[in-house]
């Protein structure tokens, strides 16, 4: 540490390499029996290796709630297991001051032959709390996680929302100081990840410490004081929430008004099921557009290929201004019906006057399975075309749509 008592977690030099081709260590005990292992046989010369981090330093002070952001790939969830020390480093250093807890992955720090109950009190012990400080938690950690009814069955029988209901508020509430929770809060229903939030406002605010990893920019810019982007496995940005939020999104952009997804990502195996090839924005006479006139409407365009066929499948759009939620519209809102055999292409009109000025992405999802293409379509809504100032369309105005309504004054007033 350089010496300063405020600073809680201290990351040098980090690096971390994988073998292509080679089975992963999920853990520190499977990393050390690979070690062991390679001694008795010989290294395959022709395996590649690549780096999942590199260079990697940065700080963590007592109080700090630090959002991590970064595409897919980018090397989040390899930091956070790092971090939780599930594995270990290739090269450089962390040090940490304090008791850690994490919630990573659905499931992680639980034994599944175990009841809720038990797995409080094991949890408690192995951040070295005693079984009084630990019962006194006890009845607020139950009732967080809306488990009262099956506090003493094994939680191998729970369910996956009721699984990370329990682990969350474990994680939360056991006096961590440090709490590092992964997007696996996106299991939990609207609800309960307003709740999370609001127990990591409540964490941050007590002098601990929250490390936080979403794609949400809603969620970071509510909660985060400080932000770090990650790509390609390196430290792009470590600042303010406003900008690093700014960083990501042009990061994950595509060309203006369209996205298509590569040949290569096309054959891989992640996209042998249902999958969105490609996405655009068009006038409402089929003209592809990025920039749209504030008084005209126009349609995004969505071309599927549907390769399996579970339930009921259905398209989404998430539509984001400035990294906040402005709506979520589903295919099926209209019961519009989507081709299960082959490709096949969907529209999403928007009206005029409905979105306000400046710069928008949409999240694109296809389900079930579910695909998803984080920020993928990126276009930008002008004003110019009417008198903003006098009709109050301008940006400046509250809220993230126009929404018109209809105003009127009684015909016969006296």
């Amino acid at each position: 540490m350089n010496g300063s008592s405020e600073v809680i977690i201290e990351v040098e030099e980090l690096g971390k390499k994988f073998q292509l081709g080679a089975i992963g260590a999920s853990s520190l005990r499977e990393q050390l029996g690979q070690q062991l292992s390679s001694l008795w046989r010989s290294e395959d010369r022709s395996t590649k290796s690549f780096w999942a981090l590199r260079d990697i330093n940065f700080q963590l002070k007592k109080g700090e709630v630090l959002g991590i952001i970064g595409k897919n790939g980018s090397g989040k969830s390899t930091l956070l297991k790092i971090l939780s020390r599930i594995t270990g480093p290739t090269e450089g250093t962390v040090t940490i001051e304090g008791k850690l807890s994490s919630l990573l992955e659905v499931g992680t720090g639980f034994h599944p032959e175990l009841t809720g109950r038990e797995n409080i009190f094991l949890n408690g012990s192995i951040l070295g709390m005693t079984r009084k400080q630990i019962a006194e938690q006890f009845d607020d950690i139950v009732s967080f996680a809306g488990v009262v009814d099956f506090i003493d069955t094994p939680v191998k029988r729970y369910s996956s929302g009721m699984y990370v209901r329990l682990a969350f508020a474990v994680a939360a509430h056991l006096q961590p100081e440090i709490l590092i929770v992964d997007e696996v809060l996106a299991v939990g229903d609207f609800d309960f990840q307003k709740k999370c939030l609001g127990k990591m406002n409540d964490v941050a605010h007590s002098g601990r410490s929250v490390i936080f990893v979403s794609h949400n920019m809603g969620a970071v810019a509510e909660l985060c004081t400080r932000v770090i982007v990650l790509d390609k496995g390196k430290i792009q940005f470590d600042g303010p929430v406003d900008e690093g939020i700014r960083k990501y999104i042009s990061n994950t952009r595509s060309a203006k008004g369209s996205f298509m997804l590569t040949d290569e990502e096309i054959g891989s195996d992640a996209l042998k099921g249902n999958h969105i090839r490609r996405a655009w924005c068009e006038d409402l006479v089929g003209n592809q557009v990025a920039e749209i006139p504030l008084d005209h409407g126009f349609r995004i365009g969505l071309e599927y290929t549907m390769n399996e066929t579970v339930g009921s499948n259905r398209a989404a759009i998430e539509l984001y201004r400035d990294a906040r939620p402005v709506f979520t519209s589903f295919s099926d809102d209209q019961e519009v019906v989507i081709n299960k055999n082959g490709k096949g292409i969907i529209y999403f009109e928007i009206q005029p006057y409905f979105l306000k000025g400046g710069d928008y992405s949409a999240e694109l999802y296809l389900s079930p399975p579910v695909f998803k293409s984080p920020q993928a379509l990126n276009f930008t809504i002008q004003e110019n075309s009417v008198n903003v100032f006098n009709k109050g369309y301008r940006r400046d105005r509250l809220g993230d749509v126009v929404a018109q309504g209809t105003w009127k004054t009684p015909q016969n007033l006296e």
